[in-house]
């Protein structure tokens, strides 16, 4: 292929945008003529969605299957070419899952780690986020029927045990911290001579008129601190309207997109997470995900409560957990640094996996945090990956990764390198997550 210039404007500073501008700038076409752009609205920089503050899991039992087979493969590439293990925690970890009891844990140390007497059910209004749909029938069914205990299972209670069941053979499924894995991604993509601008909000995508993208309409929010010293400054704050010029644009930008494609059938949906930091001396903890179905029965509730956190064992020398739970329908905010974090989710979801594992229990809660996944609406399944030629020439759409966003993005990003640098996907069919057949009309 000839050299020739090309403008792209990636739009999202998630790991879907991250990694497309890493795959761009690694492309064997890849040159100085070719200029990359990613900007993303946040003002603290990359990751601060849901690619930042979701659990990282990465398997080959994912969802679809075209999409996860390339995926994986990359991710294993990506890890061995990087030194992704030091750099972003890859390793494989064993996936079960556990079905149990759950202990009532004291009010000195329920009010230790917030106020969690309140309540009437520990997930209520919330709902599924269906992350097992990727397994087979016969595998889910199976579930319940093994009662094995793994006996490196270290952070978990026999006792507390109904039943556990592997999920998948070892080797399917394996976890990256996804803050570090997006940062790395971009930082890679930088060092190749890509740009990326925080604070920076896309407004529209701008169009010739014979159909083709010419760039994005941007505000930039710029703020200046008081100097140190200076007790009397104020913040100040100004913005700044900009063209960014574009031969392509792709957009990556979660459950944001429909902000610039109205016809895009995309909701958001948030999701809740905490990370736990075990006591010293339970270290090293073992590397499980877990998926969990309780039941608990408290002093406040009349029957048991039943609750599904899934609780991942992640890499590093804290022995970090992560535990996330059901998401909910909250309205999505204008952007992710305003994203809403519940008090009473976090704290449901401390009580929840305190009351099984007594060495969590002993441990801290480190963060709480929120994150808006992209959910599609309607039977079709996606997510929307390809050329958006029914809304405009040079358009790519990368959205509605739902919750395995982390998991498919290596190949989500292959693909759309391909569709703009070769002119076609050649990595993997993905015929049935074209856009044309999501998108409600034609027009922006």
């Amino acid at each position: 292929m000839t050299e020739t210039s090309r403008s792209i404007v990636i739009i999202g500073g998630g790991i879907i945008g991250c990694t497309t501008a890493y795959y761009i700038t690694h492309h064997p076409s890849y040159s100085t003529n070719i200029k990359v752009t990613v900007v993303e609205t946040s003002a603290h920089g990359a990751a601060q969605g849901a690619s930042g503050k979701a659990g990282g899991l990465v398997a080959r039992w994912a969802y679809p299957q075209p999409l996860v087979d390339v995926s994986f493969d990359e991710h294993v590439r990506l890890a061995e070419l990087h030194g992704g293990a030091d750099k972003w925690g890859w390793r494989y970890v064993n996936c079960g899952s556990w079905a149990g009891w759950g202990e009532e844990t004291t009010e000195e140390s329920t009010s230790e780690h917030g106020d969690c007497s309140e309540k009437d059910s520990l997930v209520g209004w919330r709902k599924s986020l269906e992350k097992t749909l990727g397994l087979e029938k016969s595998k889910r069914s199976r579930q319940r029927k093994d009662t094995s205990f793994p006996s490196d299972l270290n952070w978990m209670h026999p006792e507390l045990t109904n039943s556990y069941s592997p999920m998948a053979p070892y080797g399917d499924t394996a976890q990256v911290h996804p803050y570090l894995f997006t940062q790395n991604m971009l930082r890679l993509a930088q060092d190749c001579g890509a740009s990326f601008l925080p604070s920076t909000r896309a407004t529209s995508i701008t169009t010739s008129q014979s159909g083709h993208v010419t760039g994005v309409e941007c505000i930039i929010t710029h703020t200046q601190t008081p100097s140190e010293g200076d007790l009397q400054g104020e913040v100040k704050v100004r913005t700044e309207e900009i063209h960014l010029n574009a031969t392509h644009v792709v957009l990556a930008a979660g459950a944001w997109a429909p902000h610039l494609i109205p016809a895009l059938p995309l909701t958001g949906t948030r999701a809740h997470s905490i990370t736990i930091h075990p006591p010293i001396y339970s270290l090293p903890i073992a590397p499980y995900v877990l998926f969990t179905e309780l039941s608990l029965s408290t002093s406040t509730t009349r029957s048991p409560v039943h609750a599904s956190p899934e609780i991942y064992a992640r890499p590093g020398p804290d022995g970090e957990v992560y535990a996330c739970g059901p998401g909910d329908d909250v309205a999505l905010p204008d952007s992710v640094d305003d994203v809403v974090i519940e008090p009473s989710a976090c704290d449901d979801l401390w009580e929840e996996v305190r009351s099984v594992s007594r060495i969590l229990r002993a441990g801290r809660v480190a963060c709480r945090q929120a994150c808006f996944l992209p959910t599609l609406m309607g039977r079709r399944q996606g997510p929307i990956v390809g050329a958006a030629d029914t809304v405009a020439l040079g358009l790519v759409v990368a959205v509605g990764h739902t919750c395995w966003g982390i998991c498919n993005a290596p190949g989500t990003a292959l693909a759309i390198t391909e569709c703009i640098m070769d002119g076609e996907i050649r990595c993997m069919d993905l015929k049935a997550l074209r856009p044309e057949l999501f998108l409600t009309t034609r027009e922006f």
